[in-house]
């Protein structure tokens, strides 16, 4: 049996498809949210449990877990320092003042 060889993909930019409305104009496609990707994460991690992926494919899909799993974690403790950040701040407004200087 001839072993098959698995490339790499090149690196390449990829343009969102432009949609037409109704109207003819140009719109802007969905976006994805961070939601979208906590559930990609998850579908990789799920799939890779049933077997989806080859022994050749696992260091590929598990470099993208990782940068997404990295990106996710990041954002989540970016988020939750400026929910700290205004909450400190809420709480500074609502003190009253003790007209001391």
């Amino acid at each position: 049996m001839a072993k098959e060889e698995v490339k790499a993909p090149e690196e390449s930019v990829v343009q969102a498809p432009e949609a037409e409305g109704a109207d003819g104009e140009l719109q802007q496609p969905e976006s994805i949210s961070l939601q979208d990707l906590q559930t990609l994460l998850q579908i990789v991690d799920l799939s890779s449990q049933r077997g989806a992926f080859r022994g050749a494919e696992l260091t590929q899909v598990g470099a993208i877990f990782d940068k997404l799993n990295t990106f996710l974690t990041y954002v989540a403790e970016q988020q939750a320092a400026q929910e700290e950040t205004a909450a400190g701040d809420e709480g500074k407004e609502d003190a009253p003042e003790t007209g001391e200087e």
